[in-house]
């Protein structure tokens, strides 16, 4: 990256911007939603549902929810655990350093505001938990609030495909939704494959709920790399296919890039995927809906059919935005629900930090990342 041409650097920060943005925008269009049918939403919204950004029960458009906060959380902690590591010279601690950052987004789920700044408090909060708008309960999933009481930190050594020790049985989408930035910044798919399944484990053992946060970090590092769509799903399923366990996974993604073969994209056939409550299902929803709709000009169009669905709309429409948004960039996102999205400016400013971190090992100041 640091021999990297202006040209490609520029690209680079564009798909990230468009990964983290494009996350923040089908979060917020699926809000309002989310636990509407899709007769109850056509109901609410006319034949073809939410046409972009509407108010939500409290009569505010743009709203993100968990899925964006935990998203920018786990993009802090990479930054700071790459910035550990070469300051330092030890590196492999990121799965502990993500899980303090899940556990400084507990803070603002649990707390109103952020913390009173000053000495050691200050170095330890860092600069994203001191973001006001951040102090929001926007229905967290379960599995994430009760995963980090626990206190497990997973082993990079451990196997792939085996049962995590917190919550054994839970594979849900809390896991996927999160795990963009894996792939932003991992050195090849493999590597971001790998710690995004790790990391999903801190609060959920299921594997295949690591395994769908993992096909969705390889796939975000193929589109990084300048892969079409099709192609990067098709890469990272190969990648899925080696590991034990992995079928439930494989089998959603395969009818995804079949049904987005069979014709024009409706919401009924987003329907026949689930309702995206589980991680496969998630991610199966937002990778069809990227795939029915590949094109540049299509991206607004994509957004709305991975939110128009009965189901966890949030979190399909932020899956669909990371990768629509890493594959076409932050120019062809749509420029007025952009304007719409809730802490717009912070998340961009995550995006560029990350860019610049891997580009460059910054020596930040300890009151923005530290190293910890």
């Amino acid at each position: 990256m640091n021999g990297a041409s202006w040209e490609d650097r520029t690209d680079r920060r564009a798909r990230v911007r468009g990964c983290l943005l494009g996350g923040a925008i089908g979060d917020a269009l699926g809000n309002p939603v989310e636990f509407l049918s899709l007769a109850g939403i056509r109901r609410a919204h006319g034949e073809h549902g939410v046409r972009g950004p509407i108010a939500d029960d409290e009569g505010v458009v743009g709203r993100i929810t968990d899925d964006t906060q935990m998203t920018l959380f786990t993009a802090e902690a990479l930054i700071r655990a790459h910035s550990r590591a070469a300051a330092k010279g030890i590196g492999g601690a990121e799965t502990g350093i993500v899980r303090n950052a899940y556990l400084r987004w507990l803070d603002t789920q649990n707390h109103p505001a952020p913390p009173v700044r000053g000495g050691d408090d200050q170095v330890r909060t860092g600069w994203l938990r001191r973001q006001p708008w951040l102090y929001a309960r926007r229905a967290p999933g379960n599995a994430c609030l009760t995963g980090l009481a626990t206190g497990h930190v997973p082993e990079p050594v451990d196997r792939l495909g085996a049962p995590g020790p917190v919550n054994t049985g839970s594979k849900g989408c809390g896991t996927v939704m999160r795990s963009a930035p894996f792939g932003l910044v991992a050195r090849d798919a493999e590597e971001g494959f790998r710690l995004a399944y790790w990391c999903a484990q801190i609060t959920h053992g299921h594997p295949t709920g690591g395994y769908a946060a993992g096909a969705l970090a390889a796939v975000v590092t193929h589109l990084l790399e300048g892969d079409s769509m099709a192609g990067a799903v098709l890469r990272a399923m190969e990648l899925l296919g080696r590991h034990p366990g992995h079928e439930e996974t494989t089998a959603a993604l395969r009818a995804a890039v079949e049904l987005a073969a069979d014709g024009r994209p409706t919401a009924e056939k987003v329907e026949t995927l689930g309702a995206g409550w589980v991680a496969e299902e998630a991610l199966a929803i937002a990778v069809y809906c990227a795939l029915a709709l590949p094109d540049a000009d299509q991206v607004g169009g994509a957004l709305l059919l991975s939110v128009n669905h009965s189901g966890d709309s949030d979190s399909t429409g932020a899956i669909c935005g990371n990768l629509v948004g890493a594959r076409h960039g932050d120019v062809h996102l749509p420029s007025s629900w952009l304007v719409a999205t809730e802490g717009r400016g912070v998340i961009a400013e995550v995006a560029d930090d990350l860019c610049l971190e891997f580009a460059h090992a910054v020596d930040w100041p300890d009151d923005r990342y530290p190293m910890c």
